[in-house]
């Protein structure tokens, strides 16, 4: 018994040594990995190119799939893997692209830049060399000098005040002055700065939270207002920073969010509100929870751990997302006598025409929410 083990230990340990030998190797491959990058962020520097090139990562992808199988590795785990190394490429790219300004020579006012939103924002165009002034309500007396020589306002104050600060500011701004707001709604905004300056206008929404801390694939929404190519700068400097770029109209943008941020927050407020009402045991259901359920009470417990304040700006915006919401009211009341009624049969009938009306979506649905609770159960 004693020879056996000794036997063993000797012979796992020359296996071991050779896993730490091909580990030093894999490191080794990763650093010159890594220098082969840094040559092509100083190539995308010269040239202005952006960091993120969505066909060229998925084609990568598809062929390391493919050579994975022929070497008897699992494709899945090879695409994690590399999804790893491409994801921290990018942030190493766009760090340093950070430094990279399309129009470096360029003034940059921001009004509300002590915020959150707008300190992410004067961070960046400080970063890649712009110069950035920040107006506030405490030097507001002081408005017509810094918009003396501005050539970008970007507006990014609470939505409910949008509208006044750009009514304020324009009579400030120079006719060569870019006018341009980061709010969450677009139709308003963007009619208040066509009719309060006569320059160029533009509409973004970055569709992410300042704690973001980087702009790698975060969807940033442009709405064109006036002389679009003049404010054609401002998105490439986006783009450079590694942001994805949706163009489309304000009322567009607006009919949508009204779906994708007012519909899914206040759905996420009222589920968190029914559980705060029954008085359900957080801690202990969340023992009794498989992971797509913590990951579903995780949002409602993300939504709980920010600041109220702007959840209640987005939700009570405009009359429309307020009518909105009381369809999807309506809505939930309109079920009531089915389940009086204990008709299963009326659920099923229910739910067979939305999983029809939903269609190919839902198998993306399950591959995505697949990974993600695979994730969840890796980390926790």
């Amino acid at each position: 018994m004693g020879k056996s083990n000794f036997k063993f230990d000797e012979d796992i340990l020359a296996l071991r040594t050779k896993i730490d030998d091909i580990d030093g190797q894999v490191l080794s491959l990763l650093a010159r990995r890594q220098t082969q990058v840094e040559k092509v962020v100083k190539l995308k520097r010269e040239h202005n190119i952006p960091v993120y090139h969505p066909a060229r990562e998925e084609d990568l992808i598809s062929k390391l799939r493919v050579q994975a199988n022929k070497t008897n590795l699992d494709p899945d785990f090879m695409e994690d893997l590399y999804r790893l190394i491409l994801r921290q490429s990018r942030v190493k790219q766009i760090d340093q692209m950070e430094g990279k300004g399309v129009r470096p020579d360029t003034s940059v006012l921001i009004v509300g830049g002590e915020g959150q939103m707008g300190e992410f924002f004067v961070s960046l165009f400080r970063k890649s060399g712009y110069e950035v002034r920040i107006l506030e309500k405490k030097n507001w007396d002081s408005a017509k000098q810094l918009c003396e020589n501005i050539d970008l306002a970007l507006i990014c104050v609470p939505i409910e005040i949008t509208c006044d600060i750009i009514e304020q500011i324009a009579p400030f701004l120079e006719s060569k002055t870019i006018l341009a707001d980061l709010t969450s709604i677009k139709d308003e905004p963007l009619k208040k700065m066509l009719e309060a300056h006569p320059g160029a206008v533009i509409g973004l929404h970055p569709l992410f939270g300042p704690s973001s801390g980087s702009l790698d694939k975060q969807i940033v929404v442009v709405t064109a207002g006036r002389d679009s190519d003049r404010c054609q700068w401002l998105v490439d400097q986006m783009t450079l920073w590694g942001a994805v770029i949706v163009p489309c109209s304000a009322e567009e943008h607006d009919e949508i969010m009204e779906i994708v941020q007012t519909l899914r927050h206040f759905a996420t407020f009222s589920f968190g509100q029914f559980l705060y009402e029954k008085h359900a045991r957080l801690e202990r259901t969340l023992e009794f929870s498989s992971p797509i359920y913590r990951l579903e009470f995780g949002m409602v417990g993300r939504l709980f751990a920010q600041d109220a304040s702007l959840y209640s700006e987005i939700i009570f915006a405009t009359k429309q997302r307020r009518q909105l919401l009381k369809d999807y009211i309506s809505s939930l009341n309109n079920h009531l006598e089915m389940l009086e009624a204990n008709d299963k049969h009326l659920f099923i009938e229910k739910f067979d025409t939305i999983a029809q009306w939903f269609g190919p979506f839902s198998e993306q649905a399950m591959r995505e929410s697949t990974f993600l609770i695979n994730k969840l159960i890796e980390r926790f």
